[in-house]
This record gives C-alpha cells, sequence and structure tokens, in this order.
C-alpha cells in the first residue's frame, strides 16, 4: 500500500513499523493495563524516497536518527493507541513534508556603479559636516 505524503511524494506502508509500548502520563489505571504509546519507526535507507529528500530529512530528524538509518517516533500525548497512532504519523508525515522543500540559496549581486557614488558622495558629505563642527585652527 503507497501513503500520499505530499502532492508528488509517496512513501511505501512496508517502510513504517509500528510497537506499542507502555505509556506513562494520561489514563488513570488503564494506563498499566494497556499498551497506549507508538513507536512508530520508518526506514529512511530502505525507503523510496529520492536522495536528496532523504539527506535532507536525515539532518532534520537530528536524534530521532539510529545507527541503521530507521527514524524512530514516540508518540504518548493521548489516552488511546489510535490517537497516539495518528500523532507519531502526522509527525512524521510532517518531517518528510519539510524535507522535501528544497532549500533557496542567495544569488549573491554586485552593487551598481550608481550604488557606489552615492555611497561615496554621502561618506564625503558626512566627513565635510564633521570637519565644520571642528574649532577652527590658526
Amino acid at each position: 500500500m503507497v501513503i500520499q505524503v505530499a502532492p508528488h511524494l509517496f512513501i511505501e506502508d512496508s517502510d513504517l513499523t509500528e510497537s506499542f509500548i507502555a505509556a506513562s502520563g494520561p489514563g488513570g489505571q488503564n494506563v498499566n493495563k494497556v499498551a497506549t504509546a507508538v513507536q512508530l519507526r520508518f526506514d529512511l535507507a530502505g525507503s523510496t524516497l529520492p536522495p536528496a529528500i532523504k539527506t535532507r530529512l536525515a539532518t532534520l530528524a537530528g536524534r530521532r536518527l539510529n545507527n541503521g538509518g530507521t527514524i524512530v517516533i514516540t508518540a504518548n500525548q493521548h489516552r488511546t493507541q489510535n490517537r497516539n497512532r495518528e500523532d507519531a504519523r502526522d509527525r512524521l508525515f510532517a518531517l518528510i513534508r519539510a524535507a522535501a522543500i528544497a532549500p533557496t540559496y542567495r544569488k549573491p549581486t554586485r552593487p551598481t556603479k550608481a550604488s557606489k557614488s552615492r555611497r561615496l558622495d554621502a561618506k564625503s558629505h558626512r566627513a565635510e559636516t564633521k570637519t565644520h563642527r571642528q574649532t577652527p585652527r590658526d
């Protein structure tokens, strides 16, 4: 099965692995009985994403990326497994969408001749103003 992350970006469902663990936090006595926290694992190394997106995603993932090339996201904010699963998937998809946006690089430009002359004229005008402020010498 294929999951659409962005309008032009798809990932395989087989690249995702979910495991449920006991969670701390809200849930009352239910916390002790049911494993509601979700650990979502995304196999970045074996995924079908383009190489440029993979490298940007690896830097964005930070410490969530382990040595095996797998991104691990743990979600335990909610009381139910289903909402934690949705939360983990949403966070992963947001990471992938952020990595899909290529950075725009600034193209350096040179100042025009007119702007250089304006700058130098302003400098000389300021220098002249400051010389007029000085006390006259004999």
